[in-house]
């Protein structure tokens, strides 16, 4: 599913929400349009992509959830290597980073904010390879795929 796009209705990104958004993202979002935000901070494209994505834990009954880790597993481009790869994390976020980190990406996650927007989640984050540090957004009807989208993005940001 792709992200909505808006017409000149809509004068900024920032206008899409009724919360605020994280306070380094608002000035930015204030003052450009949707598809200028949606550009820089959520670029479709970049050196890693995800293709399959699964919690493979589905028979596990649901009151066996909790703290224990659950186990992952994705598809994964980075360039033109195509993997597949698994990681027994608490969440989806952190098996990505680890699967990420397993194919020689370094990402660490510094801020985490979910936002209810354009009838789906937007998911805005900040991270770091230990070099620099970037925002990025992910959108999706689904809260799972927006939080992977922005790690994604955050990843390609801070490869450019």
């Amino acid at each position: 599913m792709s992200i909505p796009s808006f017409t000149a209705s809509a004068p900024s990104f920032a206008a899409h929400f009724q919360t605020p958004l994280p306070r380094a993202l608002r000035d930015d979002a204030a003052s450009m349009s949707h598809d200028a935000f949606l550009a820089r901070y959520a670029p479709s494209s970049g050196p890693l992509r995800l293709g399959h994505w699964q919690c493979t834990d589905v028979d596990r009954p649901a009151s066996r959830l909790g703290p224990q880790a659950r186990n992952y597993q994705a598809t994964m481009a980075v360039g033109d290597r195509i993997g597949t790869s698994t990681a027994a994390a608490s969440g989806p976020v952190s098996a990505l980073t680890a699967v990420l980190h397993e194919r020689g990406v370094s990402l660490e996650i510094e801020a985490f904010h979910q936002l209810p927007a354009m009838g789906g989640t937007a998911t805005f984050i900040r991270g770091t390879d230990g070099v620099g540090a970037e925002w990025a957004m992910g959108w999706s009807d689904d809260v799972t795929q927006s939080a992977l989208r922005a790690v994604l993005a955050c990843a390609n940001r801070l490869s450019a």
